[in-house]
């Protein structure tokens, strides 16, 4: 079906007289089990739809998405999408992806299996309830997506997919009297519910250090010293580099990594990669939004900067190379550190579980929160401290990095190990 609509759409574009078009036709099929405050609240079965169009006319590129298929639908948007190129710029770095081979991708289950929702929710919830009288579950959802996509443009690429998954998520919080901790959440995706919820990536700690939370201490004094990141968190740091390498900043010149392709960007214990693709990811994609089949990439190999995560425009317009996927999906070696000789190392530092704060500038200046973390003194874990001030430069963050673990857990999006940097304000 979604085949017909794209092509149907794809036609009207070109009726129209676009010099260059594209439709991306996407269908989800959305199976919730929600439960909340230890009951479940909620089964339910949505359908959403969205065809995104986009057409060149005389360089004039306009983008737009509409939730209806209907021909009078289509018609309607095909007529607004050529008003909207009409009123648009030119620019000659607009583009469309090039012909390439056909292909049709599937991964993961075609239905959901809802006794496996239910129990999982029920088995996380006595678990809990047993091992943690103190925590209190807000929330779990267990979601199955099956979605379906199909990517056709007017150059002859024709690309379907779909992929069926199941999404786990929770928040929680606990409570003794009148204390309580700060509200926590995790989640990751998989192809199946073979695991239970506590068993799975790193659920089990977080649960548990919910508790120790309720209590929380300030710190002695402030100090400069090291910053272990959690596999919650770690992303949230490393982000600043896969931002600032996109073709936003990149076309812009702002980013600190504009010359830097080639050149040590990072501490050489750092292997970060982009890999859509691979058989771990469970959530990953197979085609990018430009409209080219992804590939896995190696962004930063032993601290150098690999490649930019540059689209088809960003491309064009800078003069460099076209990423082979359009990010995401990172995935962090390991290394050569057991997480324990990594808390073993550290002087003084504060163990980082949720990190809130605003983003960084263009120089990485960065201040925010530490959230549900821990004080570490000569190489212990002391006490859970209040919300604290971190602060630092992500450019030399990376640079002073100084262990990664061993250990590693696949949210299904992502693969990452805990990391030590130093030189990090804590105030």
């Amino acid at each position: 079906m979604i085949r017909s609509v794209a092509e149907q759409a794809l036609k009207s574009i070109q009726d129209l007289g676009f010099d260059q078009s594209a439709v991306r036709v996407v269908t989800d099929e959305f199976h919730e089990l929600q439960a909340e405050n230890g009951e479940i609240n909620l089964m339910r079965t949505n359908f959403e739809t969205d065809v995104a169009l986009t057409g060149i006319l005389a360089h004039k590129k306009a983008s737009l998405s509409v939730n209806k298929t209907d021909s009078e639908s289509l018609e309607s948007a095909t007529a607004n999408l050529k008003d909207m190129a009409q009123a648009a710029t030119a620019d000659s770095a607009h583009g469309i992806a090039e012909a390439q081979a056909n292909e049709t991708f599937d991964a993961g289950l075609d239905k959901p299996d809802y006794d496996a929702m239910y129990d999982r929710i029920v088995e996380l919830q006595s678990y809990a309830k047993q091992t943690y009288p103190s925590l209190n579950l807000g929330s779990v959802g267990v979601t199955f997506e099956n979605r379906l996509s199909c990517y056709l443009n007017s150059n002859g690429v024709q690309f379907e997919s779909r992929r069926g998954l199941y999404r786990v998520s929770t928040a929680f919080t606990s409570k003794e009297g009148s204390l309580a901790s700060s509200m926590m959440f995790t989640g990751y995706s998989s192809y199946n519910l073979d695991t239970a919820i506590h068993e799975s990536v790193d659920v089990d700690r977080l649960l548990r250090e919910s508790t120790q939370q309720v209590r929380t201490q300030h710190i002695p004094s402030k100090f400069v010293g090291d910053l272990v990141m959690t596999p919650d968190c770690v992303l949230g740091f490393l982000g600043f580099l896969t931002m600032r390498i996109g073709s936003g900043p990149m076309i812009a010149g702002t980013s600190v990594y504009k010359d830097k392709l080639g050149e040590e960007v990072a501490s050489p214990l750092l292997n970060l990669s982009s890999r859509p693709v691979d058989d771990q990811i469970s959530s990953g994609y197979w085609v990018t939004g430009d409209g080219y089949k992804a590939e896995n990439s190696q962004i930063i190999e032993n601290g150098v900067l690999a490649t930019y995560l540059l689209g088809l425009y960003g491309a064009n317009k800078t003069g460099l190379e076209r990423a082979i996927n359009a990010g995401g999906c990172y995935v962090v070696e390991a290394g050569d550190t057991k997480y324990e000789d990594m808390i073993a190392s550290v002087e003084q530092g504060v163990l980082i579980t949720r990190f809130s704060g605003g983003n960084p500038n263009d120089r990485g200046d960065f201040s925010g929160i530490a959230k549900n973390s821990y004080y570490i003194k000569d190489g212990r874990i002391q006490y859970p401290i209040k919300e604290t001030t971190v602060s630092g430069n992500m450019v030399e963050l990376l640079h002073a990095i100084k262990s990664i673990s061993k250990e590693r857990f696949n949210y299904g999006g992502k693969i990452v190990p805990w990391i030590c940097a130093g030189g990090v304000t804590v105030s």
